[in-house]
C-alpha cells in the first residue's frame, strides 16, 4: 500500500508573537510534527519584526517542506493601526510561502475555532485542549504560549476543510444532494 503524505504549515500571525504548527497527514491521519512561537515583542522596530517573520516562515518552509500553508486571516477590530500591523505580518508570512510556491489558504478565526471546538467563540484554552486530545499530544509537548496551538489549529482546520469528501462535490440544494447520494438517506 502506497502511503499518501502531505504536510500542512499553520500560522497564527502576530506582531508580538507568531504561532505556528506543522501537521503531517499520512493516509488521512494527522499527526503533530512541530509547533512553536516566534517571540517578536523584544524588537521595537516594526520592520525588523516583519523581517523576522519572513525569515522564520521561510526557515519552516525549508525545514518541513509543507505542501500547503493555512493562515489565520486578520479580523476586524476597533484599532485600525493594530489591524494594519497584523495584516502586514500576515502578508510577509504569505510572501515567504509564495517565494517557495506553497499554496495559501486563509481561514477566519471564527471558522478555525468552529472547526476545532464546534464553537466559533471558544477560548484559546479550549482550542488547545481539543487539539491536544485530537492529536494525542503528550502534556510535555504542549507549550504555554497559546499562539502555538492557534497556529496548529489553522493547520488542523485546513485538514478538516480539505478532507471532507462532500466538499469536493457541488450541490445547489438538499434535493440536489439527495438525488446524487440516494444511499445516504434513510427513509
Amino acid at each position: 500500500m502506497i502511503e499518501k503524505e502531505r504536510i500542512i504549515l499553520g500560522i497564527d500571525p502576530g506582531t508580538q508573537v507568531m504561532g505556528y504548527g506543522v501537521l503531517r497527514v499520512v493516509n488521512n491521519k494527522p499527526e503533530l510534527m512541530a509547533m512553536g512561537v516566534l517571540q517578536l515583542n523584544k524588537y521595537d522596530d516594526h520592520y525588523l519584526k516583519l523581517r523576522r517573520i519572513f525569515e522564520r516562515v521561510l526557515g519552516l518552509v525549508d525545514e518541513y517542506l509543507p505542501d500547503e500553508l493555512a493562515i489565520e486571516a486578520p479580523f476586524f477590530g476597533k484599532n485600525v493601526q493594530s489591524m494594519l500591523k497584523l495584516g502586514r505580518a500576515q502578508g510577509v508570512a504569505m510572501a515567504a510561502a509564495l517565494s517557495r510556491d506553497i499554496p495559501i489558504f486563509e481561514y477566519a478565526p471564527l471558522k478555525i475555532k468552529m472547526s476545532i471546538t464546534g464553537n466559533g467563540k471558544a477560548a484559546k484554552e479550549q482550542v488547545a485542549y481539543m487539539l491536544q486530545n485530537y492529536l494525542k499530544i503528550p502534556d510535555e509537548n504542549m507549550l504555554p504560549q497559546l499562539d502555538a496551538t492557534d497556529g496548529l489549529a489553522a493547520a488542523v482546520c485546513h485538514f478538516f476543510q480539505t478532507n471532507n469528501p462532500v466538499a469536493d462535490k457541488k450541490f445547489n440544494s438538499w434535493k440536489d444532494f439527495i438525488n446524487q447520494n440516494p444511499g445516504k438517506v434513510k427513509k
